[in-house]
């Protein structure tokens, strides 16, 4: 067991665990703390607190020291240079003529790095562009191409549900999201319904899947062939969240369909419906990163 603290560099990051030194530390303080991109400021996500050896990546590194005056002074500094020099790399990709999509800009707290952030519809040779940015900032400079789905986590916004995005707000990493799961929870595939601001499958599909998951295997899918309390039949709809399913009985293919509750029917023949083919070929790129 180790003694560590969780540190968060972003608003909505990942947590990182370092030694706090003997110091103890509460939720909100700001930390400055070696990383692999140099020296950095981040706040206290998760205070001190025993966690087992197994969980860590060793060599666990150290706080340096909490946040002074001064280095949160440095801290507004850095921020004004970044949008400086996010005007100053526009520039400078349209002079390179260079597809790609500026996003944002970090400078390391010890300003040995800045990083560019950008999305580009694949790859970019941007070499004559570090050579040029590096001649200007005089110090060492980083591109890194980004996913939608990352580009909307920095940016944020507003979601078609009218709050603002999930991943710039509470998410800490992005979840695999799928089609299947779109069509097991009873949704129109209409992508303009199922999916984000970034273009991708929405992130809160995934919220709910669990419990779809488990009431798919007690509730028969449409077309199952089923034995009900007024003879045999076929599924043709269902309601997961009441567990109720709507079947046209074979003694009597033309009239309504039957509610029934699934507990009341046995399954003689099971359907599952996943995704066709087709909906998959004209969907598949919502699923992408």
């Amino acid at each position: 067991m180790a003694e560590v603290i969780g540190v968060r560099f972003k608003n909505v990051g990942k947590v990182y665990y370092f030694d706090p030194a003997g110091n103890t530390l509460k939720k909100g303080d700001k930390v400055i703390v070696e990383t692999a991109r140099g020296v950095e400021c981040g706040e206290v996500a998760m205070e001190n607190r025993k966690i087992g050896d197994d969980k860590l990546v060793q060599p666990l590194k150290k706080l340096i020291r909490a946040a002074t005056a001064n280095d949160l002074k440095k801290v507004e500094e850095n921020h004004k240079k970044e949008k400086n020099a996010f005007q100053i790399c526009l520039r400078k990709i349209a002079a390179h003529k260079l597809a790609m999509k500026l996003v944002g800009v970090e400078y390391t707290f010890d300003n040995s790095k800045i990083l560019f952030y950008f999305t580009a519809d694949g790859r970019v040779d941007f070499r004559e562009l570090v050579k040029d940015l590096a001649s200007v900032f005089r110090t060492r400079i980083e591109l890194r191409q980004i996913g939608v789905r990352d580009e909307a986590k920095m940016l944020g916004g507003i979601g078609i549900c009218g709050r603002p995005f999930c991943c710039a707000t509470f998410l800490g990493g992005f979840q695999p999201v799928s089609i299947k799961m779109a069509k097991e929870q009873g949704l129109s595939l209409n992508p303009v319904k199922i999916s984000g601001i970034c273009g991708r499958l929405m992130c809160c599909l995934k919220y709910e899947q669990d419990t779809y998951a488990e009431l798919l295997r007690v509730v028969p899918g449409v077309n199952s062939v089923v034995m009900t309390p007024q003879g045999r039949g076929t599924v043709t709809d269902h309601n997961l969240l009441t567990e109720t399913v709507y079947v046209r009985l074979d003694s009597a293919p033309d009239a309504t369909v039957h509610p029934f509750p699934a507990r009341e029917v046995k399954v003689l023949k099971n359907a599952r419906s996943g995704p066709s083919k087709k909906e998959l070929e004209q969907l598949g790129s919502l699923e992408k990163e």
